[in-house]
């Protein structure tokens, strides 16, 4: 249900703006944009440890059953919304971050639950199924996201409800409490300064990738400055704090325990290389591939979610697979080839020019699915298997917060590369090529000289860039013949084409140096080491 959701969004984000009857591209609503994508992640990261340990202390069944129900009051909250413009932009993004705190209850404790109800030599294979569960999830977020927001928007949010429903009565009728609680009490200094810093660095990184003055990010803003100023300091006296507390909201001992450690390291390099792959990958088919093989702008959406199908069928077949061996062999050997898969994929990327061949480019999806499945349920096995079982949800949880913060994180950092990218070349590119149509000089100038991130985002929501980067009232002072080759499907794609390769350049080369960190984090987790049963520590997983 959370994935669906998640998808869907990326997918209905039109419908919905179209809804509410606001233009997402004006620069005073880009906020609301962003906050519209990104909010329900902001807030899943913050609380998913504080969530995974209020699960140890009273029952990981129960905050996890309790998350089913919030998600579902939420998503029905948003599909009755009557307001439009800001105010409806704010009462759709505050129902957003009600559905984050539901999805942390379900992150923190979905992993501890699995643990706590499979033995040691299953936990792999099992993980690898909940895995699959989410990525078919995201799929069918594609999918629905383009069959049911074009009927209504409010669809888009109401699809989750019989879902809830359903997810609510199974897991109070079918799931068992299996752990022991912990006796202790809630550490509320500590869970205040966590959750502060977090929320200042997330809230830092989504206003970093709006434009700033003159700036095309937001980098140098000092709110952006201090907002990452003080989410560190916030998170450095978390630490100073959590070392003192009689009863911790997090064990920070437990990252004496090398698996855990290293697995969480490699946890946040991975997130790191791939939050932003979906992102940098439905740019590019949406705003260059598509439209040259004639697809209609409007319809880029959903054949850019159809077209990532091989990603999540490498994930498929890989995860489950990956984990049922990771559970006889140990984790190191299977987590790193996956994430070598991984940099040999994104280095195939980069080698692909813009206008590529299909097949081609679904084998390099679908190998960038192989590694990810290869890579994410040995990890996150291994990772579990190295917590005492009284701290499973709050480790649990911290491995969440890795991935969750990391994949925010990732957005920023593909966003900003590309930005970086574009700005090298875009701007002349632009304005050249809208002289060379009949659009004046200083107009062609403007355009050129506006942030590159309005091309993005026009080109991530499925409009025509050109037509909405000049405007009708331009568009209408030009010939006709003139106004048709502006506003064609491949005037823009070409005219991108070049600038964009060294936009992805850099984000896949960023995303390379993210998985190298992360491959010698798996490598450094050690032998194999199962908590509470001593250091299992076998020939085979030796000599892998």
């Amino acid at each position: 249900m959370a994935m669906v959701n998640q998808s869907i969004i990326l997918i209905a984000l039109p419908d919905i703006f179209r809804g509410i009857r606001l233009d997402p591209l004006q620069p005073a609503n880009t906020g609301y944009l962003l906050w519209m994508m990104m909010g329900s992640f902001v807030v899943t990261a913050v609380l998913v440890v504080s969530l995974g340990r209020l699960g140890d202390l009273y029952g990981r069944v129960r905050v996890y059953n309790l998350g089913f129900a919030v998600f579902t009051v939420f998503s029905i909250l948003l599909s009755i919304s009557w307001l439009h413009g800001g105010a409806g932009a704010l009462w759709l993004i505050l129902m957003r971050l009600g559905q984050g705190v539901g999805g942390a209850m379900l992150y923190a404790n979905s992993a501890a639950i699995i643990t706590d109800a499979f033995p040691v030599e299953q936990r792999g294979f099992a993980l690898g199924i909940n895995g699959i569960a989410a990525m078919s999830g995201s799929f069918v977020g594609l999918a629905l996201g383009g069959l049911l927001a074009p009927v209504t928007w409010r669809l888009a949010f109401l699809v989750s409800v019989p879902i809830g429903i359903f997810g609510t009565i199974w897991a109070y009728r079918m799931l068992r409490e299996l752990a022991p609680r912990c006796e202790a009490r809630i550490d509320w200094w500590g869970n205040a300064t966590f959750g502060a810093g977090l929320v200042g660095l997330m809230v830092a990184i989504t206003y970093a990738i709006q434009p700033y003055g003159r700036h095309s990010m937001g980098w140098t803003s000092p709110v952006v400055i201090g907002l990452l100023a003080g989410g560190c300091a916030l998170l450095a006296w978390f630490v100073r704090l959590e070392r003192h507390v009689i009863d911790p909201m997090f064990r920070l001992d437990l990252f004496r325990i090398r698996a855990f450690a290293a697995g969480n390291v490699a946890t946040l390099f991975a997130a790191m290389a791939r939050g932003g792959l979906q992102f940098a990958i439905v740019i590019w088919l949406q705003g260059i591939w598509l439209p040259l093989h004639g697809y209609a702008f409007s319809e880029t959406p959903l054949w850019a979610g159809v077209c990532m199908l091989p990603l999540i069928a490498g994930f498929v077949v890989a995860a489950p697979v990956s984990g049922y061996f990771s559970d006889r062999h140990g984790a190191r050997a299977f987590a790193t080839a996956g994430m070598a898969l991984s940099i040999a994929s994104f280095g195939w990327l980069c080698a692909l020019p813009v206008d590529f061949w299909y097949p081609e480019f679904a084998l390099v999806l679908f190998l960038e699915g192989v590694g990810m499945g290869l890579f994410s349920s040995p990890n996150r096995a291994a990772v579990m298997n190295s917590l005492p079982a009284s701290e499973r949800g709050s480790g649990g949880g911290m491995n969440s917060t890795f991935l969750n913060a990391a994949s925010v994180l990732s957005v920023g950092v593909f966003f900003s590369l590309m930005i970086v990218g574009l700005s090298a070349r875009l701007p002349s590119a632009l304005h050249d090529g809208l002289v060379a149509h009949g659009v004046s000089d200083v107009d062609a100038t403007r355009i050129a000289h506006l942030p590159p991130g309005s091309t993005i985002f026009a080109t991530f929501l499925g409009y025509n860039p050109v037509r909405t980067l000049l405007g009708s009232q331009v568009l209408q002072q030009l010939p006709a013949g003139q106004r048709q080759d502006l506003t064609e499907r491949a005037f823009f794609p070409e005219l991108i084409s070049g600038p964009f390769h060294l936009a992805l350049l850099l984000a896949f080369g960023f995303a390379i140096a993210a998985c190298v960190l992360s491959a010698l984090g798996s490598l450094a987790r050690g032998p194999r080491y199962l908590s509470g049963e001593g250091e299992a520590v076998e020939p085979a997983v030796e000599t892998a």
